[in-house]
């Protein structure tokens, strides 16, 4: 393994090590929609050292963007989202290689994946991921925020338990969106930061984080972890 000077506050970990550290180098992490959340993710994966990141958003930046996607700056108004991404991330850390999608594709790009960040802002991608997460047995770190409210949870098939539709099932509720609702801008990053740290933690096999909701509220700065129970009639994941 190379530089390990870069890595080095994270090798002394005895939870991780130089073993460990390999392992961050040798996966790859998808990472779909880089807004508030995937923004602040993809450069807590690339600072630690992931091999290869996936980044999957077809936007451009815009000047709302800029009150909370970190990833951004000014000159980068206009741009494709992962394009400025990318630029930005080689800039931290020239070792991760960086991939970009802008198609909905979600089971080729999820079959090359060892963890999959949803970090997308609507209904519809999440269920479309989660349901090609499924199917792939590949696991899911579903993040959301909006006000001060924020949510992650991870599922995990390989070790059994719900998927993203048992929460929450695909009725085609509207959803209210940051545009409408508004939303701050830390209350983004915690939760973009907190799937950063569970999807390293899956990948070095760390705990285990999976069918558990956990809702923030920033005002009060209260968290709630509540467990998530596999649906038997989930369309997705249950057992037909």
């Amino acid at each position: 393994m190379s530089n390990f000077a870069r890595y080095s506050r994270q090798i002394v970990l005895r939870e991780i090590g130089v073993n460990g550290q390999q392992l961050l180098q040798d996966s790859t992490a998808l990472v779909i929609g880089v807004g508030g959340l995937g923004s602040v993710a993809a450069l807590y994966l690339a600072g630690a050292g992931i091999g290869r990141l996936i980044l999957a958003d077809r936007d451009r930046v815009d000047l709302t963007n800029l009150q909370r996607q970190i990833l951004y700056r000014q000159n980068d108004l206009g741009r494709s989202k992962t394009e400025a991404a990318r630029e930005q991330l080689a800039a931290l850390n020239p070792q991760v290689e960086v991939e970009l999608r802008d198609d909905t594709n979600w089971s080729e790009a999820i079959a090359q994946a060892d963890v999959v960040l949803d970090c997308s802002d609507n209904f519809p991608t999440r269920f479309a991921v989660n349901a090609a997460c499924v199917a792939a047995r590949k696991p899911l770190v579903s993040g959301a925020a909006i006000r001060f409210e924020g949510q992650l949870a991870v599922f995990d098939l390989r070790r059994g338990g719900p998927c993203y539709a048992c929460l929450y099932p695909d009725a085609g509720e509207a959803q209210e969106t940051c545009e409408e609702a508004g939303v701050l801008g830390p209350v983004v990053g915690t939760i973009g930061s907190l799937q950063a740290l569970a999807a390293l933690k899956l990948l070095l096999g760390l705990g285990d984080d999976a069918a558990h909701l956990m809702t923030w509220d920033a005002l009060s700065m209260r968290w709630r972890r509540l467990k998530i129970s596999a649906d038997t009639q989930c369309v997705v994941c249950g057992k037909k």
